[in-house]
Parts: structure tokens; C-alpha cells; sequence
């Protein structure tokens, strides 16, 4: 294996990761991941949300306080490098999402789209410098009536927020 093909490799591999990142830090509500996965100065273009990355993080953050559900699954992710240090990402995702907007009223979604991000490499890190979100499924559906402990039963333990989710103790003693 040549040198320039296992760092194409790595860099791919890393490309993947923030992307994971950006999944776990939006549905944890993980404000490190989350910022881990922008450069300073990106934009992101995100439905309802349009302006820089720190703007959308603080979109989030607002409506993390609300107590949302989230689930995001990241599948098909298409990497074509534009240079060394430039790559155009194609990743598909499907969102579950469910918590209660500005009105109070709680909604339940399920939607399928794609994250098409420019990813640029800094130093030996690669993260988005640029997104939009392109929805291709929106599905509202009626959110469940009772409390979590009833819907979820004896599936336990419920997802969580950071630092109280179960994926923050693996590893520790």
C-alpha cells in the first residue's frame, strides 16, 4: 500500500468519525462533540436554521433545555476529495425526532435527507466548513401519550443526555 493511499484511507476514516460526532453530539445533547464536528467560521444551512455553525449550536442548546428525543442514523456517505485538504460529502441520514416546539406542543417526525458538507483538513483534522441539510422524507407522526418509563418499559436503560447517557461510562470503573 502506498503512503498516499493509506492517508486517503485515514483521512476518510476521519472524515466518517465527525461525522458520527455530529450525530452523537445533536442527540446526546454533547455540546463538545457537537462543536467538534465545525470548524470555527462554518456555516450550516439547516432547515428552519440558516447562519454559522456556532449560531446553530446555539440553536441546539436551546432546544436540548426543552428535553427532546433524538436519533439520528448517518448511512451512505459519499467522499470525493477535491485536493488534499478539500472533500465534498455526501451522507444520508434518517432523524427520529420528538420534543415540544416554541408553542409547547410536542411533535413526533421522522425524516431522511442528506448532509452534503464541505469538509476541509486543517492540520491533520478533518471537519464541515460548510453544510446544508436537503430533505427528502418528512414523515409527522403522533407522539406517544404516556411518560418514557411507559412507552420504553422494560427496554432500559433510556437514552440520555450527556454527561448522564450510558455511552459516557464505558470504560470507566
Amino acid at each position: 500500500m502506498t503512503e498516499s493511499r493509506l492517508t486517503e484511507l485515514m483521512d476518510r476514516e476521519a472524515i466518517r468519525d465527525c461525522i458520527y460526532r455530529y450525530c452523537r453530539g445533536v442527540d446526546r445533547g454533547d455540546e463538545a462533540a457537537l462543536r467538534s464536528s465545525y470548524w470555527p467560521g462554518a456555516t450550516d444551512r439547516h432547515g428552519p436554521f440558516n447562519g454559522t455553525a456556532e449560531g446553530f449550536i446555539e440553536w441546539a442548546r436551546s432546544i436540548w433545555k426543552t428535553g427532546p428525543r433524538n436519533v439520528h442514523h448517518a448511512t451512505n456517505i459519499l467522499i470525493e476529495f477535491q485536493g488534499p485538504t478539500t472533500a465534498a460529502v455526501e451522507t444520508y441520514f434518517i432523524a427520529m425526532q420528538r420534543g415540544a416546539g416554541a408553542d409547547g406542543v410536542v411533535r413526533q417526525v421522522v425524516m431522511s435527507g442528506r448532509y452534503c458538507d464541505l469538509f476541509e483538513k486543517r492540520g491533520a483534522e478533518w471537519r464541515v466548513a460548510r453544510r446544508t441539510v436537503v430533505y427528502d422524507w418528512v414523515d409527522p407522526q403522533a407522539p406517544h401519550e404516556g411518560s418514557d418509563a411507559d412507552r420504553f418499559g422494560p427496554r432500559q436503560p433510556i437514552g440520555g443526555f450527556f454527561p448522564d447517557d450510558p455511552v459516557y461510562a464505558i470504560g470507566q470503573n
